[in-house]
């Protein structure tokens, strides 16, 4: 399909690369802006979609790609939050098709990715679907929740070699680990999971953030976090707990009508996100414990150094009787070394409040 497949060597578990991006636990987070059919079956829509991802400063933005009679049967009842927010007169078979992209509306949303500069992702939810974003040359595969389970998609995917960011809403552990065997088994080498609640909106209550850590527990994968909590909700506090993904609906009108839009940030909102998990990550740090370079001088003006409590006689043994421990602007012994200081003996006499040095010990 003209693809350019990046391999990071056969079991590559810790990170996946998509186009010029490798995510992993030493690289800043990777955010999808999710435009899913929130363009509502409008070309100029979605360019405007494209444009304010771009804007917000999103690493990719997500369509969804799907043939309605292949997903779903035309008796199927709404999910509930379809419900509260599209018209109960238009089945859920006939919402799905009227927000149904064809191949045409796929090419030129892609071409205008690339030439604005961001990535394009989209969803398959059918294998014709998949072949389609192969034949574009989508850099990655992108599987919502409710393909979760389906394991002869599953090994369609895998097998196409491209790397997998699987979405684990409605899922049980158990689900999970049957998924993530499955795509190991059938090729999938760089696979990143995405913890996930199905609710739109998700309440505070159901974000369940300690999920991002259990599967990054359980799986040797890339983890992050596909948020559907309202406004920026959960996504800069996912950050915090691990997630190197982060997944967010927008739509450009939170008004306009469709299953996705309440539940989706506006542009502006979209951009603050951004910025929040870029605030989140620099205050993340690198983990080791040591003084920051902003301290080194406050360390040298506050640390407490030895002095003597009172004179002391060359001869005498440094005792917690006569030395104490005070600020002297970083000269002297450090109140750390107590223990290399007790019992040693004073090489001079030292007076009350003198700094002491290591030269005013005897030698041993």
């Amino acid at each position: 399909h003209g693809l350019s497949v990046v391999s990071i060597g056969k079991q590559s578990r810790g990170m996946i690369k998509i186009a010029n991006s490798i995510i992993s636990d030493k690289t800043p987070v990777y955010f999808i802006a999710e435009a899913g059919v929130n363009h509502n079956g409008s070309l100029d829509n979605a360019f405007k979609m494209i444009d304010a991802a771009f804007e917000a400063g999103a690493n990719a933005v997500k369509f969804q790609t799907y043939n309605t009679s292949e997903i779903a049967i035309k008796d199927v009842e709404k999910a509930q939050y379809q419900l509260e927010t599209t018209s109960d007169l238009e089945s859920q078979y006939d919402m799905l098709k009227r927000l149904e992209i064809d191949e045409a509306f796929h090419i030129k949303v892609a071409n205008y990715c690339n030439a604005k500069g961001i990535v394009f992702l989209s969803t398959p939810y059918d294998d014709q679907s998949l072949e389609l974003l192969l034949h574009l040359g989508v850099p990655a595969i992108k599987i919502a929740s409710t393909d979760a389970t389906n394991l002869l998609f599953l090994e369609k995917v895998a097998k196409t070699g491209l790397p997998v960011i699987l979405s684990t809403g409605m899922c049980s552990i158990d689900e999970v680990k049957l998924a993530y065997n499955v795509l190991r088994d059938n090729g999938c080498r760089q696979l990143a999971l995405l913890k996930c609640t199905s609710s739109y909106p998700t309440k505070l209550e159901e974000a369940n953030l300690r999920g991002i850590a259990a599967l990054a527990r359980a799986f040797n994968t890339v983890v992050g976090y596909s948020d559907h909590t309202s406004g920026i909700g959960a996504a800069p506090y996912a950050v915090a707990c691990g997630a190197k993904i982060i997944e967010k609906h927008f739509t450009l009108d939170k008004t306009m009508e469709g299953p996705d839009h309440r539940a989706s940030l506006s542009p502006q909102e979209l951009a603050a996100l951004v910025c929040e998990i870029r605030r989140v990550e620099k205050m993340l740090g690198c983990g080791e414990i040591k003084p920051t370079e902003c301290e080194l001088p406050i360390k040298k003006a506050l640390q407490k150094h030895f002095v003597a409590r009172d004179r002391i006689e060359k001869g005498d043994a440094f005792s917690k009787q006569n030395i104490v421990a005070k600020r002297t602007g970083g000269k002297g012994i450090p109140a750390s070394a107590l223990y290399d200081v007790l019992g040693k003996t004073a090489s001079r006499n030292i007076l009350e409040d003198e700094i002491i040095s290591y030269t005013d010990i005897v030698s041993e």
